[in-house]
């Protein structure tokens, strides 16, 4: 009729990046800022990428990780020392 119930569509996709703006990709290791899940690895899934605690196995979908504020993840990546082979 007028157009008011008309759905919007948005074409804006949240960035897969933690809180300091890193990039997140499948098997990065972070520390979860939501729902108890202490560190965490990005897997994926049928359904997408998800975050698997290491600590108690449960799965949650990276889209419910988006900080609506910043679109950014809640989660902050966890940087492994790389090996010095005893040098």
């Amino acid at each position: 009729m007028f157009g008011f119930f008309k759905k919007k569509q948005t074409t804006h996709t949240p960035v897969l990046a933690d809180l300091n703006n890193n990039p997140i990709s499948e098997g990065d290791i972070v520390q979860s800022l939501r729902y108890d899940l202490g560190k965490c690895r990005v897997i994926a899934t049928d359904k997408g990428l998800a975050y698997e605690s290491m600590e108690n196995g449960k799965q949650v979908s990276w889209h419910l990780m988006v900080d609506a504020s910043t679109d950014l993840q809640k989660v902050q990546k966890v940087v492994q020392e790389p090996m010095n082979n005893g040098q």
